[in-house]
């Protein structure tokens, strides 16, 4: 069934009662033994699926094969409204937990640990890849694509993120992530002809009014894994999905063409939150995940593009067709700017869900 907005709140709500429920159940804390116990284990929260499945295999058995008291408990999806009640009600039960680096740079030392990383060796790692709360361990590609059944004719089919835009022309159901790291912003001030150069600051309003051009037939799904299994189920036509979906999806077969106009990418990114008892643990933890060795193997399996330089992937066919600092992107790349998110993300995100909302 699509996710529709009411879909969406109720998943939500549920998720709300669900974890009001685990802090009563847990008694408010964290299990798994704390810093300085001899056995640890630390709750690891991703977006599931294949992309966790691999951080399983690249960042936490080498590290658990290293540090033999060290264990993972392995939950999704990643959510900043759950961190931030998990800590005003003093019952912090995640200790690694994917965030977007602006979401941990604005509320670093509210809701996320401030991070002793002096010890990271940053000589080939890309700019901006450690900061006070977070540490990144790849760059997320969220590209324009559309299954290729839905417009089989190329000289017929979608050629610009305009084109997505264009519901005349371009009939279909389309799907946009809610979460802001995934251009719900940026792709509609480019469609609307705001340059690629000069997005920021972004015109909220604007980029809003542009959705509103589209929101009859457009499934807002709540995560990557919503809208993977739309796609995936034919419920979309068109869409804006990461790269690490897009991926497994062609592996299992889905046609999928990929639009190289304008493009948007976002740095994903580590962090803790604030009142962790294993802290020192995953400090020591989260270097590992910008390991050339783990870089690659993300980017391998996943296609994301690695914020290692030194990094040496061996890319499949269908990895290679979402490599967007590759041959295969003939348009132009944005990289979201963390400083700009970091100040405006609660009130961005506030007047986003409100929207969604309506």
């Amino acid at each position: 069934m699509v996710l529709t907005r009411n879909r969406t709140r109720a998943v939500k709500a549920l998720s709300a009662i669900a974890l009001i429920s685990t802090l009563a159940a847990c008694g408010g804390g964290s299990s798994g033994g704390q810093d300085g116990d001899s056995n640890v284990t630390l709750t690891f929260v991703a977006y599931g699926g294949v992309g966790q499945d691999a951080m399983i295999k690249y960042y936490q058995k080498p590290y658990t094969a290293a540090h033999p008291n060290v264990s993972f408990v392995n939950t999704s999806p990643a959510d900043v409204a759950q961190v931030k009640a998990q800590v005003q009600s003093n019952s912090v039960l995640w200790d690694v937990v994917a965030v977007a680096p602006y979401a941990a740079q604005q509320n670093c030392g509210t809701l996320f640990e401030p991070l002793d990383l002096s010890k990271v060796d940053q000589t080939n790692l890309v700019k901006g890849t450690v900061g006070k709360c977070y540490i990144g361990n790849f760059i997320n590609t969220t590209p324009f694509a559309y299954r290729t059944d839905a417009f089989p004719d190329p000289s017929k089919a979608p050629k610009t993120i305009k084109d997505f835009f264009d519901v005349q022309k371009f009939p279909g159901q389309r799907g946009i992530l809610t979460n802001l790291q995934n251009g719900i912003l940026e792709y509609p001030l480019l469609a609307d002809g705001v340059a690629p150069d000069k997005l920021y600051p972004l015109d909220v309003d604007r980029a809003l009014k542009k959705l509103d051009t589209i929101r009859k037939v457009t499934t807002f799904a709540p995560n990557v894994g919503a809208l993977q299994q739309a796609v995936g189920s034919k419920q979309v036509d068109m869409f804006l999905l990461a790269d690490s979906r897009l991926v497994p999806l062609m592996d299992q077969g889905v046609n999928i063409t990929v639009v190289w106009d304008v493009t948007v990418t976002s740095l994903n990114a580590f962090a803790v939150p604030k009142g962790s008892k294993k802290v020192k643990t995953a400090t020591e933890f989260l270097p590992t995940v910008t390991s050339p060795e783990a870089v690659a193997g993300i980017s391998e399996t996943l296609g994301t593009a690695p914020v290692n330089k030194a990094a040496k992937s061996n890319l499949s066919e269908h990895a290679k067709k979402v490599e967007v600092y590759g041959p295969v992107n003939t348009g132009q790349t944005v990289m979201q700017d963390v400083d700009w998110y970091a100040a405006n993300f609660n009130a961005v995100t506030t007047k986003l869900t409100n929207w969604l909302a309506g």
